[in-house]
């Protein structure tokens, strides 16, 4: 039954139709009603140290990013002039040295806008920096605890297995030694294998300029729409595939939307339309074209921001139109660029996806309202949140002082970081308003859901099944040979896969194999700690080869292409590191 339910949550994380949230707490469900997992233990995973860990992280990181301390950093050391390969050498260097003291994702939303504007300014593609951005991100997370949730989890796993944790250093010498070979790689050699398509290809330019999007039709004396309100033109716009932003009367624009307002003779609408659509809409709606810069419209009226879907947003798998973007939030949705294809027709009944590309057009502080409010990142240099640059030391201090009396064994970790946390909102450096968004709830519900899961694997004996079978396919061979495949393995698992939900299924069997063999079970979960970390191959392993995906105009073949070399250096220098600093 428990392998059976295992095969479930495998085959739907793999599919990705349903959210990894959603698949983990159904079989956490299913696990409780069929006795799999006792009632007592039914949500032990959400309240477990790891769960914990990860999700104090995760504010940390938002209080060194609201602190301005990370991008004062960036800034003073991204050149545009530079070349190719001297700057992502610069830029893989510090995202890896960033992700070893955050989380990785956030150590990426924080560069990404830099690399950007870095490649617009220099006249290259940011194709050919974003994926070794992205990469080293991942490489940077293996080289402490706190640095990417498959170390919290292993971590944790040895403390329930052997009785004490590993601190937050543990982890370096193996995962330095794995991203400083891996970084040089990217700079050196990666770059080159994407595709000439995306060598040449600008994914990062705007998709189009205003004056593409915005047309301006004028209410003529008789029109049918005359004494109607804004609002009541929805469902007539929606037919024809355009949707009215604003009106303007006697040379100026109405304040927001001007929803409410009701239409006179002579009033100009704005309205976001393609040519096809505006053509339709024009005798549908018994309007007329106004040349461009008759109405009054100005450019800056309206702005328009590009921002990038992570699977943390609130709008992932929904559509702007049943979301209710425009009414919500007063900004248009009027754009949408996915693995470099771009959508202008129908993008309001458009599912967005994680990685999407979006183009919003709306009034400034409603664009940064609605960025924060759906947690979406901004691909300019432009974010949602007031930079309190005079917090910078504090907010480095405090979080550094932790870091070390949690290194020393003087506090334990998440005592440290929930002391961090407290002072980052006393001082205001992170919001009260902005604890709880900080946090990944998605992630957290997956590790709430698991763990209980990966504990019943255990203790019904599932995992000393798997652990036989590894070791009886590896029979008469050596126990680094059997490492060697345990990470091939898991390495290949987290690559179509949420590597947490990996780390929690393959850290018991490492320990059990380690059992089996009758070795220390360090180089084991060392092993699965490198290899759950390291999805290189899909965008579909990571979130931060999600988020590149759109921005960069990947496709989902473009990966491998830098990955695989990538993955198969990753082995060879770390089952030997392993050997070298765990030994058997």
């Amino acid at each position: 039954m428990l392998f059976g339910l295992l095969f479930f949550v495998f085959v739907f994380l793999i599919w990705g139709r349903w959210r990894y949230d959603l698949v983990a707490f159904i079989a956490l469900l299913v696990a409780l009603l069929t006795g799999i997992v006792p009632k007592e233990l039914a949500f032990s995973g959400f309240g477990h140290p790891a769960t914990i860990i990860i999700a104090l992280v995760l504010i940390v990181s938002r209080g060194l990013s609201n602190s301005g301390a990370i991008e004062l950093v960036a800034r003073h050391i991204v050149d545009a002039s530079r070349k190719l390969g001297t700057h992502i050498t610069i830029m893989s260097g510090l995202a890896a040295g960033l992700s070893a003291l955050m989380n990785n994702v956030a150590a990426l939303a924080l560069l990404m806008p830099v690399d950007m504007q870095a490649a617009k300014k220099a006249g290259r593609s940011p194709s050919l920096s974003l994926m070794p951005l992205s990469f080293a991100s991942i490489l940077g997370g293996m080289i402490t605890l706190i640095g990417t949730p498959p170390n919290i989890v292993v971590a944790e796993f040895r403390g329930d297995a052997l009785g004490e944790p590993y601190r937050m250093f543990d982890f370096a010498p193996v995962g330095l030694a794995c991203a400083v070979v891996g970084v040089a790689y990217v700079a050196a050699i990666g770059w080159r294998l994407l595709p000439r398509a995306r060598q040449s290809t600008d994914a990062g330019k705007e998709l189009f300029d205003l004056a593409d999007y915005i047309a301006e039709v004028r209410v003529p004396e008789g029109s049918s729409i005359i004494g109607k309100r804004v609002r009541d033109l929805d469902d007539d716009a929606a037919k024809v595939d355009i949707e009215v932003i604003g009106l303007i009367r006697r040379g100026r624009r109405l304040p927001g939307l001007a929803r409410v307002a009701e239409i006179k003779a002579g009033d100009t609408l704005v309205v976001e339309a393609s040519p096809d659509s505006l053509e339709e809409a024009l005798g549908a709606l018994n309007l007329e074209y106004v040349a461009k810069g008759e109405g009054g419209l100005r450019d800056e009226d309206l702005l328009l921001h590009e921002v990038v879907v992570p699977e943390s947003s609130s709008i992932a798998g929904r559509s702007a139109m049943s979301f209710r973007l425009l009414y919500r939030y007063r900004v248009a949705l009027v754009g949408v660029s996915r693995q470099g294809r771009r959508f202008r027709d129908k993008v309001r009944s458009l599912e967005l996806q994680p990685g999407d590309v979006l183009l919003l057009l709306g009034a400034e502080e409603r664009l940064t309202d609605v960025t924060g409010r759906l947690g979406l990142l901004p691909l300019a240099s432009r974010g949602h949140t007031v930079i309190q640059r005079d917090m910078a030391w504090w907010a480095v201090g405090i979080f550094a002082t932790a870091i070390a009396v949690a290194s020393l064994g003087w506090v334990y970790l998440p005592i440290a970081l929930g002391c961090v946390v407290a002072l980052y909102v006393l001082l205001n450096i992170v919001p009260i308003r902005d604890v709880y968004t900080s946090v990944e709830w998605p992630v957290i519900v997956l590790l709430g859901s698991m763990i209980p899961i990966g504990g019943a694997l255990q203790s019904t004996g599932g995992t000393a099944l798997i652990a036989g079978g590894i070791v009886d396919l590896s029979s008469g061979f050596s126990p680094v040979v059997v490492l060697t495949l345990l990470v091939i393995v898991t390495m290949t698992l987290s690559d179509v896969m949420n590597n947490t939900a990996t780390a929690v299924i393959a850290a018991p069997i490492a320990i059990e194999i380690a059992a089996r063999l009758n070795v220390n079970p360090d180089p084991f979960l060392m092993g699965v700690a490198v290899a759950a970390s390291c999805a290189f191959l899909t965008p579909i392993g990571h979130k931060n080869n999600t988020l590149i995906m759109g921005p960069g105009g990947y496709r989902f073949g473009d990966y491998w292409r830098m990955g695989l070399p990538l993955e198969i250096l990753v082995v060879v220098v770390a089952v030997p590191a392993i050997m070298v600093f765990w030994p058997l």
